[in-house]
C-alpha cells in the first residue's frame, strides 16, 4: 500500500488501523533544537476528541509515546517516531455486518483495490488515523512558531446553519469560547440545536471548516506543480470526508470581472483587498491566507439502509460501532495540522532561496 507519506522536506509517514494494536508515525526532516511542546500536542489531540453532544462513545486516552528523535526535551534533527496505543476497541460490534457493503463508505473501493478490507471500522481509511497527523502537525507548528506564523481553523457551517458574514470579519478568538469552535457564539448555539435534531433522527450532517493563516511570508510555493494553493488543496482533500477546497474569493470570483476583484497595490507593496486569499501564481504574497472546505455527512448512520453483501445479495445494513454525526468540531485540529505540515514543508523548501531574510 503506497500513499502513506506526505511532504518532501518536512515529511510524515503514518501507520496503523482503527482497530489494530496502535497507530503511529515517523516525522522526517524536522529541524533540530526545537523545544517539544508536549502540552500543545495533548491539547490538539484533546480537541480532536471533542464531542459536544457526547454521541461517540469511543474514548481513547491518546497518550503519545515517542521512541526517537527527541533528547532532553528538544528535537535532534533525526526522525521523530511515535505511536499511540488503541485501548478502547470493540471489534465485535462489526462482526454481524462484516460482509455487508456500507453506503458511501470505503469498504467497496478497498475491497476492489486490495481484494480484502478491514470491516472493523474500515481500518486504514478510518478517521482514527488522523490522530497521527495531529501529532506531526504539532511539530510543524513548533517550527512555524519561530517565524510567528499563526494558523486558526474553525467551524463556519453545519447543515443550513452558517455564519452570516465571511469568517474573516469575525473575532476568531471567540471560537475558543464554545465547544463547536465557531467564531460567533449565537451561531454556535444554532449549530448545537441542529446537531441535537440530527442525533434524535439517528442521522448525520455535513459541515464547512474555515482556516486563516496570519504572518505568512511572501514567497512560499513553487509556480507550477507545487503551488502553495495546490499543496494546501491536496493536504485538505486527504482528510477523510473532505469534499472540496476553496481559497480566496473562490467560486465567487467566477461571477466577477477583473476590475472588481483585482487586488490593487499600495505604496508599501501591500494590497487594498485580498480577494487572492494571500496566494498569487501559486506563491504566497504576504497577505493572510484563507480557505474553506466542506465535509460530507458521516456515512455511518444508525438508520437501517438497503445494501448488498460481497456476493451481490440484497441486505439491510444495521449500523454498528460508535460514530460521530458530524465532522465538526473534531476535524478542526486536523485541518490545522495539515495546514502546518504544508507550510513547514514549503518553508524548508524556500530555505534554498532566502530563509534567513525573513
Amino acid at each position: 500500500m503506497s500513499g502513506n507519506s506526505f511532504g518532501n522536506l518536512f515529511c510524515i509517514t503514518t501507520f496503523g488501523e482503527s482497530h489494530g494494536e496502535a497507530i503511529g508515525g515517523v516525522i522526517d526532516g524536522c529541524p533540530s533544537n526545537i523545544v517539544v511542546d508536549y502540552e500543545l500536542i495533548q491539547q490538539q489531540l484533546s480537541m480532536r476528541q471533542n464531542d459536544p453532544l457526547g454521541i461517540n462513545q469511543r474514548k481513547e486516552p491518546d497518550q503519545v509515546e515517542f521512541i526517537s528523535g527527541i533528547f532532553q526535551g528538544k528535537t535532534t534533527g533525526t526522525p521523530v517516531a511515535f505511536f499511540i496505543q488503541n485501548k478502547d476497541v470493540k471489534s465485535e460490534d462489526y462482526v454481524a455486518e462484516a460482509t455487508v457493503l456500507k453506503p458511501s463508505h470505503a469498504c467497496f473501493s478497498y475491497w476492489k483495490k486490495y481484494n480484502i478490507y478491514d470491516y472493523r471500522g474500515n481500518g486504514r481509511s478510518s478517521a482514527r488515523e488522523t490522530a497521527c497527523r495531529v501529532v506531526a502537525g504539532c511539530f510543524a507548528m513548533m517550527f512555524l512558531k519561530k517565524y510567528n506564523i499563526q494558523i486558526e481553523a474553525f467551524t463556519i457551517q453545519i447543515g443550513q446553519v452558517k455564519l452570516k458574514d465571511h469568517f474573516c470579519s469575525y473575532n476568531l478568538a471567540t471560537a475558543q469560547e464554545n465547544a463547536l469552535h465557531c467564531p460567533d457564539n449565537a451561531t454556535a448555539q444554532e449549530m448545537v440545536s441542529i446537531l441535537k435534531e440530527v442525533a434524535a433522527s439517528k442521522d448525520s450532517i455535513g459541515c464547512v471548516i474555515g482556516c486563516l493563516i496570519n504572518n505568512i511570508p511572501a514567497g512560499l510555493g513553487e509556480p507550477v506543480f507545487d503551488k502553495l494553493s495546490a499543496n494546501l488543496a491536496k493536504a485538505m482533500l486527504s482528510i477523510p470526508a473532505a469534499k472540496g477546497f476553496e481559497y480566496g474569493s473562490g467560486f465567487y470570483s467566477a461571477t466577477k470581472r477583473g476590475s472588481e476583484i483585482n487586488d490593487l497595490f499600495t505604496y508599501d507593496f501591500r494590497t487594498k483587498t485580498n480577494f487572492s486569499g494571500g496566494i498569487q501564481a501559486g506563491i504566497s504574497n504576504g497577505n493572510p491566507v484563507y480557505f474553506s472546505l466542506p465535509f460530507k455527512p458521516i456515512p455511518s448512520i444508525m438508520q437501517e439502509q438497503p445494501s448488498i453483501d460481497l456476493e451481490g445479495n440484497p441486505r439491510v445494513l444495521k449500523a454498528a460501532g460508535r460514530h460521530d454525526i458530524c465532522a465538526a468540531p473534531r476535524v478542526v485540529p486536523i485541518v490545522e495540522a495539515m495546514t502546518a505540515l504544508t507550510l513547514a514543508d514549503h518553508l524548508l523548501c524556500y530555505s534554498a532561496y532566502k530563509l534567513n531574510d525573513f
